[in-house]
């Protein structure tokens, strides 16, 4: 039987920028399985979940001021760049703000686990 071993990983892919999108598929396929409980992600702290869920809330506020930064951007990096400035949110929050669609469904999601981890850190 032959094994087979994993490539590995080019140096440009760092732990942060693949843990949001895993992160955000959580938030967003809950729905889709109503029935299975969120299992939060090992290496992910709460503490830093709870800091993305923030800045995308806030920036849920300014919802046609961010669609217009995103029309006016050309690519996704200069996107990110344009948000981090215009809004003030940190890396993993401008990224995260990108792969989500900004629906009222999305933000109730996201205020629900906020509030979710607040209530488990303040234990």
């Amino acid at each position: 039987m032959a094994m087979t071993y994993a490539q590995p990983m080019p140096r440009r892919y760092t732990r942060a920028r693949l843990a949001v999108p895993a992160l955000w598929r959580q938030v967003i396929r809950a729905s889709e399985k109503e029935d299975v409980a969120i299992v939060p992600e090992p290496d992910r702290s709460a503490y830093t979940q709870l800091e993305i869920y923030d800045g995308v809330l806030a920036a849920f506020e300014r919802r046609d001021e961010v669609a217009g930064v995103l029309k006016a951007s050309a690519d996704r990096v200069i996107a990110v760049q344009r948000l981090r400035e215009e809004f003030g949110l940190s890396h993993l929050q401008a990224t995260a703000l990108l792969d989500l669609p900004l629906t009222n469904e999305c933000r109730d999601r996201i205020s629900h686990r906020a509030a979710e981890l607040r209530t488990a850190l303040n234990r």
